[in-house]
């Protein structure tokens, strides 16, 4: 073409043209007019742009290696976390298992007692209030917790809700110095009061100064109006001293709880107390006494002499 007059407005008239399109496409987006068109473009030239990136795409892949490295590392790092983690749930296999022996424990416990629970997990260890013996969990009112609702695992009574928050709940623990449950002894019904002692066994004083108690003897939490803050039937603990009888009012003894303290993981808060009081049926069967084993003595008798007498 010649560098002409008239060529030149035709250049810049196609060039016009050609903006004005793009400017059409780009605002309309998926409902631009040219989307026919540019379907169709597509479609002829697909094949060939195929053919082409078949050649080029050996160096552009090289280009594109060289200007996202630091991308391409970054994706490598996430790749090893990402098998690291795998490693770590593979490798927490036994303690899946675990948990899953500690939740259906304490299913049973809340079955037992027909307690309605709601299952959280133990995510911290005390709390800002102050240097309480308590354990943050990850329920709170969104699940339904409100403050003053037994706490208990597959094993016996973990504490009483504290603070609730929207997410969380702060519990406090049965061994805290603050604490105290009504307690019923197993079988005889004695009434008392448990205490914590901050990581010890809880002291526990029973009403009757004059009760019939031995170390070994069982007890459950005797349980609150309305269930609020504690239901009854819950396993508490077992003796295991008893303080002697010098005619008080009131007899103390050393429980030693059922809940292990120092390895809280799957709880469970009573969100709906029993229609009876389960007493203490909730505690499970004591162990049978292995019986003795029976002896057998064999007594040998002397052997006969030759001539048939028997030595002396």
């Amino acid at each position: 073409m010649r560098d002409t007059r008239e060529s030149r407005l035709l250049l810049v008239l196609l060039v016009a043209i050609a903006f004005a399109l793009i400017t059409v496409d780009i605002r309309g987006g998926e409902q631009s007019p040219l989307q026919g068109a540019r379907q169709v473009a597509a479609s002829a030239f697909g094949p060939v742009e195929t053919g082409v990136a078949s050649v080029v795409d050996p160096v552009g892949n090289a280009v594109d290696a060289v200007r996202d490295s630091d991308g391409r590392h970054s994706r490598i790092a996430q790749l090893e976390r990402e098998n690291a983690a795998l490693k770590a749930k593979l490798g927490s296999s036994d303690r899946d298992h675990v948990r899953a022996g500690e939740l259906d424990k304490m299913l049973k416990t809340a079955g037992a007692g027909q307690y309605g629970i709601k299952g959280a997990q133990v995510i911290a260890i005390g709390a800002a209030q102050g240097f309480s013996w308590t354990v943050t969990i990850d329920a709170g009112a969104k699940d339904g917790i409100a403050r003053d609702m037994t706490v208990l695992n597959g094993d016996g009574l973990v504490g009483r809700v504290t603070t609730v928050g929207k997410d969380t709940a702060t519990v406090l623990l049965a061994i805290d110095p603050d604490f105290t449950v009504g307690t019923r002894m197993e079988k005889t019904n004695e009434i008392g009061f448990a205490n914590g002692q901050g990581g010890g066994p809880l002291r526990v004083q029973l009403l009757n100064g004059k009760a019939n108690v031995k170390k070994g003897d069982r007890m459950v939490t005797f349980g609150s109006s309305e269930g609020k803050p504690f239901v009854p039937g819950v396993p508490v603990g077992t003796i295991t001293h008893v303080g002697s009888a010098n005619g008080d009012l009131t007899r103390t003894v050393q429980v030693e709880p059922f809940a292990g303290f120092s390895r809280l993981d799957v709880v469970g808060v009573v969100v709906q107390p029993p229609r009876e009081n389960p007493r203490d049926t909730v505690l499970p069967p004591k162990p049978a006494k292995p019986k003795p084993t029976p002896t057998v003595t064999v007594t040998a008798k002397p052997k006969p002499s030759p001539s048939g007498a028997t030595r002396s």
